[in-house]
């Protein structure tokens, strides 16, 4: 009897663990690279994210995503059982092909271990079965995507420096200074490789790819439902960042943008800077959620306007992250004129984001 007393408490012991405590985001700190390519498992949630439009050999034009998450749990980081999910790896993918009429998509979820999952410290590694995200030691990225209904082999190759977002790489999103994350971006990646859907033969592809990562260990305000965010690589050369934090009755409650233009100038617009205006808006047929699919920007008195390449762009990640959300790719006009090419998110709005 004592033995199992015994037995007992050591399998409950981490159910009255103390909750961890997650390393928080400060103002004033200096990003490094390579170093900051990689993990950092001390925060709660982290992304690296890819999205670009792609221009198969017959001059089609299709969009894709993939994103690679970690996300800390609860369970004591003292716990020393190897099947201890102490991390957890989430990996999405969608191909956005106007020839298909909806967004193919694809995801999974695993703890962290055996070599099967992981995200690495110290560069880009990031793997979840044979999902994988790397860069190499030339600076360039491979992407590799074997999905159910698609297939992604991408390499995409740096031709600028890190976009710091925010104040150096300090991106607040709520009025309060630890609603923030650490946040850069890669725009103008040059892509190349092949792309497959259904079964189909590798079709080859060209294209540019806007790549984010960020890492938090609180984000949203808990007034806030959900985000709006754009990342578009311009003609010129330039890009451009907005975003706009939602509180519960749409208005906003947050705003940032960065503009790079195409001599290399960077300029922040803050949250009063940063106004969203939907123009058109869609109903998914699936949730019922209706997106503002087409969009104008105000950074500043610059309009940008958002057009979909395709209204059906909603990814059901209900079985991964537990969210659904808009993901798409879109067209960009700076006052009236073409300027660029990107991708548009808009969550929250199926019910309230949590991360």
């Amino acid at each position: 009897m004592r033995f199992l007393l015994i037995l007992l408490l050591a399998l409950c012991g981490p159910l009255f663990a103390a909750p961890p405590v997650y390393t928080p985001v400060v103002p004033g700190t200096t990003l490094q690279f390579p170093r900051d390519f990689g993990s950092h498992p001390g925060f709660k949630t982290e992304w690296w994210y890819a999205t670009g439009w792609l221009t198969t050999q017959d001059g089609r034009s299709v969009g894709y995503q993939v994103t690679f998450f970690r996300s800390a749990t609860d369970v004591d980081t003292g716990n020393p059982s190897a099947f201890a999910p102490k991390q957890l790896i989430i990996g999405h993918a969608a191909l956005s092909d106007p020839a298909q009429k909806q967004l193919l998509h694809d995801q999974r979820s695993a703890r962290a271990g055996f070599g099967l999952a992981y995200a690495r410290e110290g560069d880009t590694d990031v793997r979840l079965d044979d999902w994988r995200m790397k860069r190499g030691a030339d600076g360039r990225y491979t992407v590799t995507i074997p999905g159910a209904e698609f297939a992604l082999e991408l390499v995409l190759e740096p031709t600028q420096a890190p976009l710091l977002q925010g104040d150096k790489g300090y991106s607040q999103k709520g009025p309060r200074p630890e609603q923030a994350s650490y946040y850069y971006s890669k725009p103008q990646l040059k892509t190349s490789g092949t792309i497959r859907e259904k079964g189909g033969k590798a079709i080859a592809v060209t294209g540019v790819t806007w790549l984010d990562h960020e890492w938090s260990s609180q984000v949203l305000d808990p007034a806030a439902s959900g985000w709006d965010w754009v990342g578009a690589n311009l003609d010129d050369g330039g890009a451009l960042m907005a975003f706009r934090i939602r509180d519960r009755r749409g208005g906003k409650l947050w705003g940032h943008a960065t503009w790079r233009d195409a001599s290399g100038k960077i300029t922040h617009y803050g949250p009063d800077q940063v106004t969203f205006t939907p123009q058109q808006r869609w109903r998914s047929p699936r949730t019922g959620a209706e997106y503002p699919v087409a969009l104008s920007i105000d950074t500043g008195g610059t309009i940008w306007h958002l057009d979909p390449l395709q209204s059906d762009q909603e990814l059901d990640s209900r079985r991964s992250t537990g969210s659904v959300y808009w993901e798409g790719a879109v067209t960009v006009r700076r006052d009236g004129q073409p300027a660029g090419r990107g991708y548009l998110e808009l969550t929250g709005y199926v019910r309230p984001m949590k991360l």
